[in-house]
């Protein structure tokens, strides 16, 4: 906002220059500091040689600018000196509120002396004068507001450079000590290494919708939220697909990365498909390679989205190993091959943990149907779903076909 044309001569009380009580500059800024150490509980905590130095050199300068305002004076020189100290109290540390506070107690203060000896015939002048003070402490507050604003993306960008350079050194197994000093990351002793992979959105197919655009938002959501739980303890590398994210096993730790991946996935608005392995500094290499392995065999089974850890998927992992074994244990569903829908419905009933319900509603058919089928892949396999004997050898020998040589890898992305 800019003055108007009507103010630029300047504004008068009783004939006089309303900025007057204003341009003992020197007295005036002493009076205001006072005010702020007295109202102002930021200010009052401040050491001295601030509140003598900047406090009252930025004061001087919101001085200078209110009288350059009521006097119709150009500011761009003014406001321009107002955006640098604000940024240099940024990049201190100090609070904005306790900036755009200090303002406001200014401004208070300010017209207190500037309209105290307003009479009834400067009515007018006292309207324009009213209306310049909004403007005025708008002019300040987008001043100070935007020089905060700036600095606080450059410092995120370059705790997001840092955090980069120090995660991919750590997964690539290379000395970090002195990356992590410079930057002021902690390194943990030993981390939770999760593999992730973040499902599409709905509204990524939309016709009418930018889907790169929906994607970065659901990653920026996903971040945000890692942010908000796990503070600058959590070391990742993400795009909107995945990726890695490593944990100080201290925070959180155990069953609580559960509820962390649940957060996530809500925070994104899209299910999360997480295996975890732990690992101590040296071992970040290794167990992210292993969490990878993992999450793309969890994926190929077209498991439902959740957290998975080794010591769960051992039986599955030893199964998918190449040799002799597998292909066996494979080839028990090959009277399958002409049935694709048969296959389909195992897979699904597996996945679903045998609830008849859950595979009738994920495949969109009846209960009954559900139940002629697998009875079907009984007479065909000589092999039944219902049994535990059954159950276990299909089952092993769904997961061996998947890895099989003679399977394609078949991962359905976003299957839930």
């Amino acid at each position: 906002m800019t003055t108007t044309g009507a103010l630029r001569s300047g504004l008068t009380v009783s004939g006089k220059p309303m900025s007057l009580p204003l341009q003992d500059l020197q007295g005036v800024s002493r009076q205001l500091v006072g005010h702020f150490i007295d109202n102002v509980t930021t200010c009052a905590t401040m050491p001295g040689d601030i509140i003598t130095g900047d406090v009252t050199a930025i004061t001087r300068v919101c001085l200078e600018l209110s009288v350059s305002m009521l006097d119709g004076q150009d500011i761009p020189a003014k406001t321009g000196r107002l955006a640098q100290a604000a940024a240099d109290w940024a990049r201190e540390g100090v609070p904005i509120d306790t900036i755009l506070h200090s303002i406001h107690e200014g401004l208070k203060l300010g017209m207190d002396l500037t309209f105290s000896n307003v009479t009834v015939k400067d009515h007018a002048n006292l309207v324009d004068g009213m209306k310049l003070v909004v403007e005025t402490l708008d002019i300040m507050s987008a001043t100070v507001a935007r020089a905060y604003v700036r600095e606080h993306k450059a410092a995120v960008s370059e705790h997001h450079t840092a955090v980069h350079t120090l995660t991919s050194a750590l997964l690539a197994g290379h000395t970090t000590a002195t990356t992590a000093r410079e930057h002021g990351i902690g390194i943990a002793d030993e981390y939770s290494i999760l593999a992730v992979h973040i499902s599409k959105h709905p509204d990524e197919q939309h016709p009418m919708l930018d889907g790169k655009v929906v994607a970065r938002r659901k990653l920026r959501r996903l971040q945000a939220e890692l942010a908000t739980r796990c503070g600058e303890n959590a070391l990742a590398l993400l795009s909107v697909d995945g990726g890695t994210i490593l944990i100080p096993t201290a925070t959180p730790g155990g069953e609580r990365l559960d509820d962390l991946l649940a957060q996530l996935s809500a925070a994104a608005r899209v299910p999360l498909t997480a295996a975890v392995v732990t690992a101590s500094v040296a071992g970040v290499p290794g167990a992210a390679d292993r969490a990878h392995e993992l999450l793309d065999m969890v994926r190929r089974l077209q498991y439902a989205p959740a957290l998975y850890r080794f010591a769960d998927m051992a039986l599955e992992y030893q199964l998918t190993r190449p040799g002799p074994g597998r292909e066996t244990l494979g080839s028990l569903l090959d009277p399958l091959d002409d049935h694709p829908e048969l296959l389909q419905t195992l897979r699904s009933h597996i996945s679903n943990n045998l609830n008849r319900q859950r595979t009738a509603r994920s495949l969109q058919i009846h209960t009954n149907t559900v139940d002629y089928r697998l009875r079907r892949v009984s007479q065909l396999t000589g092999l039944d779903p219902t049994t535990t004997s059954g159950w276990w050898q299909l089952r092993s020998a769904l997961i061996a076909r998947t890895f099989s040589k003679r399977s394609q890898p078949d991962i359905q992305v976003d299957a839930v």
